[in-house]
């Protein structure tokens, strides 16, 4: 009932209702950062129906990333004396709030500035810091994540990647499949067995592995629509140095434990507005070729709609956890059930756009360009993949209960670690 009356206070943008105010000194943080996209961002952006040309938009992605270094965004709420702003949890919420109500891009570095640089403030020593932090903000230093491997995906723990400590070098054997940008990165920030003989949570170390080495191979790996961002990475004798070790030898497990809570953790507020985009996009849709008369899809679209909602409450849920430093049980599970909720959440309701959208879900020009359908990953016409943007989104998020942990990982991680239940029966060798 709570959560019902608070959906009925009122609306502050497209399906999300509830409205949500902060303390009044971050409110005023959010006026400064809003007039200063308004300021900066090319003029008519807030129109309806802006658009750019694509010399426009090139120009635009070009020069956007100085714009963003000259006021300082980029990693704003690092300390000053990395290169950040030094924000607060709130103003750090609000400035994503605010980028994503402009729809303005923010640097894409995803394992630079979420994971790693994260992770090194965290843990990393006064060295490592000096060393990585300026070049990951200024973007002089690119990275890829090395955890799963062909047998270790879901059950990471049991990775066999190894690095022997020779004088002052550690030197690494094994093989990292689905490296997202591999092919492109400076570093990687990888997991490896530094211990053998420890049980296999405990000796796990988390190393900075340069990438651009002898003994480092990196192959693409083709996917159905012709691209390659994943690869496998294989390292024969590769070397970094003894003191590129994290938070401690074999302590990685903890170490990679915190980045993955960086990644999920990153959009708590913001996260559930690509799926309130999708739905006023679908509603669009079914109202003008008469789907909602259909009671079944009206239904599956409350259904949508109500999730939605859920997802967007439980994200001030996280960040209440997090204000209040709690780390309890409760928590725990608020994390790993959020990404089982969004995932299936979401592979139902690209389910539902094909069926609102029908037989014309296999034309390439069916649904809005790319950049009106948030799920899209690029625009596939194009680069010549013979999908449309919809249906493009539809492919993604097949994947999306794989990647980030899997539905059937999160459930035996809330029933053994939160519920108490007899953990999952290991399968036995056969004499």
């Amino acid at each position: 009932m709570r959560w019902r009356i608070a959906l009925a206070v009122g609306k502050d943008d497209g399906v999300s209702a509830g409205v949500i105010t902060y303390p009044p000194e971050v409110e005023r943080f959010r006026g400064e950062v809003r007039a200063w996209l308004e300021s900066h961002l090319p003029t008519g952006w807030f129109d309806d129906g802006f658009q750019m040309s694509p010399e426009e938009r090139a120009a635009f992605n070009a020069g956007w990333t100085d714009t963003l270094v000259s006021g300082g965004w980029i990693c704003a709420t690092w300390p000053t004396e990395y290169g950040g702003k030094g924000l607060s949890i709130l103003e750090g919420v609000v400035l994503a709030e605010e980028f994503a109500r402009a729809r303005a891009p923010m640097r894409a570095d995803f394992f630079g500035d979420t994971l790693v640089g994260p992770t090194l403030l965290q843990w990393g020593t006064d060295a490592q810091k000096r060393e990585f932090l300026p070049k990951i903000l200024s973007g002089q230093m690119s990275w890829c994540q090395g955890f799963s491997e062909p047998n270790s995906g879901s059950d990471l723990a049991s990775l066999t990647t190894s690095a022997v400590l020779d004088g002052d070098e550690w030197v690494i054997n094994g093989q990292k499949v689905w490296t997202t940008q591999g092919h492109h990165a400076d570093y990687c920030f990888l997991l490896t067995r530094t211990d053998p003989a420890a049980p296999k949570h405990k000796g796990i170390s988390y190393l900075l592995v340069p990438m651009r080495q002898p003994g480092v191979e990196v192959r693409g790996i083709t996917q159905p629509d012709g691209t390659a961002e994943f690869c496998e990475v294989f390292f024969t004798d590769a070397r970094c140095p003894k003191d590129a070790v994290v938070g401690g030898v074999n302590n990685g497990w903890q170490v990679a434990n915190s980045t993955l809570a960086f990644e999920r953790g990153m959009s708590a507020t913001v996260g559930y507005r690509r799926f309130a985009e999708e739905f006023d996009l679908m509603l669009a849709e079914a109202r003008r070729n008469g789907a909602i008369h259909d009671p079944l899809i009206r239904q599956r679209l409350m259904a949508y709609w109500t999730k939605i909602q859920i997802l967007r409450i439980n994200g001030l849920r996280s960040l209440g956890a997090t204000l209040e430093d709690r780390k309890d049980l409760g928590v725990v599970a608020l994390g790993v059930s959020n990404k089982m909720f969004w995932s299936e959440m979401h592979q139902r309701a690209m389910e539902l756009a094909l069926d609102i959208w029908g037989a014309a879900s296999m034309l390439i020009d069916t649904g809005p360009a790319t950049g009106s359908w948030p799920g899209a990953l690029r625009d596939r016409r194009r680069d010549g993949y013979p999908a449309s943007a919809m249906m493009s989104a539809f492919f993604f998020s097949r994947s999306e209960t794989i990647w980030g942990g899997t539905s059937q990982i999160q459930r035996n991680i809330v029933g053994e670690r939160v519920l108490g239940l007899p953990k999952e029966p290991r399968p036995t060798e056969k004499s």
